[in-house]
């Protein structure tokens, strides 16, 4: 089981030099965005640590982050794509063409919908019209929580599709079923994304960390050697075959805050 944060070597923590992060209820907390968030952003950068935001927001959520915020850049719907803004101006990268992503998402609304016809009541994200890649179905955001049961067996059927020889993919988060076509995920995508942006083959994984809060952050914590869930995660721990290292006291971005406040103290010894 994951040791609390207090626990994290001062030692160990200095040698993190990226930190990827998940956004919904790891950054946010019910549904706003903390100062505490964007304060400890801020810090993070100030010492030199670049954080990734590595999240299952559509397109438009990780425009505004790429382009508004403390961070080196943003990995957007579980893996599609990246965005980045620097001194050069702003560029989305997508593992696949454009035009054929959007092409197989709207294949995959149309048999989604079929789907949801047995699931009275469960509609698709109200930011649907703002995503590349993925079908969003909403499961708690601006909305009564679906019940954990129904959502599983939802997954469930979800993942038993295929589309046109292709097999569906789909991962849980504290919101949403996210649901798309192709090989891509937090995991593969983060790699590509840090061997795209720095000298790779001179990082070891302890120079790079995740936090997160959900089912869907599992490749990363089975990838990295020291990673993070904020307290919120602490009721989804029995159903995750990979854990996070260490567990925050307090959820969401308050949680994040106390990570950023950890790490900067180790950077500043």
């Amino acid at each position: 089981m994951p040791r609390p944060l207090t626990e994290l070597p001062l030692a160990q923590a200095k040698e993190i030099t990226w930190l990827l992060t998940d956004v919904d209820d790891t950054l946010t907390w019910d549904g706003t965005l903390p100062a505490e968030t964007l304060q400890a952003l801020n810090q993070l950068k100030n010492v030199g640590i670049k954080v990734i935001a590595v999240t299952g927001a559509c397109a438009g959520w990780c425009d505004q982050i790429a382009k508004l915020w403390p961070v080196h850049g943003v990995i957007g719907e579980n893996g599609a794509f990246w965005m980045q803004k620097n001194e050069t101006g702003f560029r989305t990268h997508s593992l696949i063409p454009m035009e054929q992503m959007r092409e197989q998402q709207k294949k995959l609304l149309k048999l989604l919908s079929s789907v949801l016809r047995d699931y009275p009541g469960i509609e698709f994200a109200n930011d649907q019209p703002f995503r590349f890649c993925d079908v969003a179905i909403n499961l708690g955001q601006d909305r009564e929580p679906v019940n954990a049961d129904m959502a599983a067996r939802l997954l469930h059927s979800i993942r038993s599709l295929t589309l046109e020889g292709q097999q569906v993919h789909a991962t849980q988060s504290s919101i949403h079923i996210n649901v798309w076509i192709g090989d891509h995920n937090k995991r593969y995508s983060s790699e590509r994304y840090l061997k795209d942006h720095t000298d790779f083959d001179r990082l070891t994984l302890n120079n790079i960390s995740y936090i997160g809060d959900s089912l869907n952050d599992e490749s990363m914590f089975a990838w990295l050697p020291v990673t993070f869930g904020v307290s919120n995660i602490t009721p989804l721990l029995e159903k995750l075959g990979a854990r996070p290292s260490y567990i925050t006291n307090a959820n969401g971005g308050y949680g994040f805050a106390e990570l950023a406040a950890r790490l900067v103290k180790a950077r500043q010894r």
